[in-house]
């Protein structure tokens, strides 16, 4: 009786099969490696250096400086911990209010255009995601128009008997605003302390009027994309599934509730993280309309990232919010995973 021959194994990391796999990859492995590997390297040592933006990063001439680009931002008083403080606090609110009401507003698109006794679903599915598809700088300058002084929306306003708005001049925050109308000022708890040099009271300013014009862009603009995420999860659901909660007696409410939002977990997860990296890297909508403006209520981390590098030359502070504000977002990520994950 001959014992049969095992078959050479050809397989792990360095294997036979390895080799062609590596080889047919390799195209690939070098260009990330060159322009997404090395970029990120080199940032990370600038943001830890004295680099001014000539000559090479690289060359003896520029120091290291350690964690003092950092220190500036995070713990040393000064205008440019200040300024950080009011790009987190301003990109905060904005995260706050857009990610929830995008996310909403597109599942609610999703719902409308999948119901099959919808007429022209196609018409409505293209007029949803249009938006999406438009440049963001004609949107916004659209929208500039449209909450100009002058503009169509104030125009509006005026004709219900309601006084308009300086949208892009008015600094002061929503909730400030509401409060002063009933003629509350500001605690003196509130006035001192705080964080990142702003006050306790600076940071419960709520949304500037302005930074509320870029919330309602963001929403006409994103809902349309994830909006067809929601669609194609939709459409993924099983019809004896649905069929099969109507026959138990469960309404519209008690089936979307129970069966429809469970199934979209993981389109969920998937909307609700592409959103917050969305409106924590804002960025070209602001460097179009504002610039940070009026009095930094618009700045965020992503123009401050931009004007302290390109503007004011200080690369390695420049480099430093960046990475900052990517530790942010991986963070805010890993909590929303844990928050979303299926238990069951």
């Amino acid at each position: 009786m001959t014992t049969p021959v095992k078959p050479r194994r050809r397989g792990g990391l360095f294997g036979r099969d390895a080799v062609a796999g590596w080889l047919f990859i390799a195209p690939v492995v070098a260009i990330l490696g060159l322009f997404l590997v090395l970029p990120v390297l080199t940032a990370a040592w600038v943001s830890v250096s004295d680099w001014t933006g000539r000559g090479s990063p690289l060359s003896s001439q520029v120091d290291f400086v350690g964690a003092d680009n950092y220190a500036s931002l995070l713990t040393e008083p000064g205008l440019p911990q200040r300024d950080f403080g009011t790009a987190i606090r301003n990109n905060t609110y904005y995260v706050l209010i857009v990610v929830p009401i995008q996310t909403a507003v597109a599942l609610l698109l999703a719902l409308l255009v999948n119901k099959r006794l919808l007429a022209a679903r196609g018409f409505f599915r293209t007029a949803f995601y249009f938006p999406s598809v438009t440049s963001s700088v004609a949107i916004t300058v659209l929208f500039l128009f449209l909450f100009s002084a002058t503009g169509p929306v104030n125009q509006i306003l005026a004709v219900f008997g309601a006084d308009g708005l300086n949208w892009f001049a008015d600094p002061r925050g929503v909730l400030h605003l509401g409060l002063e109308s009933v003629g509350v000022d500001a605690p003196a708890a509130l006035t001192g302390g705080g964080l990142f040099g702003l006050s306790w009271w600076e940071w419960l300013s709520g949304p500037s009027v302005a930074l509320c014009v870029f919330v309602i862009m963001a929403v006409f603009t994103t809902s349309g994309t994830f909006m067809l995420l929601f669609l194609a999860a939709l459409q993924n659901i099983p019809p004896e599934v649905e069929e099969a909660a109507v026959m138990d007696g469960a309404n519209s409410w008690q089936r979307l509730r129970r069966v429809t939002l469970p199934l979209l977990r993981p389109t969920l997860f998937t909307v609700l993280t592409l959103g917050l990296i969305g409106t924590w890297q804002v960025f070209d909508q602001i460097y179009t309309g504002t610039q940070g403006g009026p009095a930094k209520t618009t700045l965020t981390p992503a123009y401050l990232s931009y004007s302290s590098s390109f503007l004011n030359q200080q690369w390695g502070q420049g480099a430093a919010i960046a990475f900052i504000l990517f530790a942010i977002i991986v963070a805010l990520t890993i909590v929303q995973r844990i928050l979303l994950r299926n238990r069951t």
